[in-house]
């Protein structure tokens, strides 16, 4: 289900109303705690950060022209994902996400490949979110995006 937005507000206006609070505090909770660098803006019908064409031209290979993406949150039909290319990319990230997550939930982990999935709002472990935010800088996402992802 994309939702077409042009700011966080509208985004989250379109959304399911018993979501919309939950969803706002995941926002406010990854984009506090990225590291410098990475900007927020709305893309694949998801509110999303990734490295700028400033700072990257190269940009992301799939879409020529668009900013490199990083982490994306969008409210699905049935639960609100989260999609991280650096777990996808650095097996150790997603080895430490995938340990610690039972520290902070009771549920079990719900994930695809750079998908987490969360039926239930109050399941979110904003904490857990905050943390695997800081994880990464702009620098590092790069290096990695080049070594497993762009075409030599």
């Amino acid at each position: 289900m994309q939702i077409q937005s042009v700011s966080v507000d509208d985004y989250i206006s379109q959304i399911p109303e018993e979501r919309q609070e939950i969803f706002r505090k995941m926002y406010q909770t990854i984009n506090d705690n990225l590291p410098e660098g990475f900007t927020q803006g709305s893309s694949y019908g998801m509110i999303g950060w990734a490295v700028p064409l400033e700072t990257y031209p190269d940009g992301y290979h799939c879409t020529p022209g668009s900013p490199l993406p990083f982490i994306s949150i969008a409210s699905q039909k049935n639960f609100v994902a989260l999609y991280h290319m650096g777990m996808y990319a650095k097996p150790e990230l997603l080895n430490w996400f995938v340990e610690e997550f039972p520290k902070h939930s009771k549920k079990k982990l719900d994930m695809g490949k750079s998908c987490v999935r969360f039926k239930k709002m109050e399941d979110i472990p904003m904490e857990l979110l905050a943390e695997m935010s800081r994880k990464m800088t702009v620098e590092e996402w790069i290096d990695i995006y080049e070594t497993n992802f762009k075409k030599k």
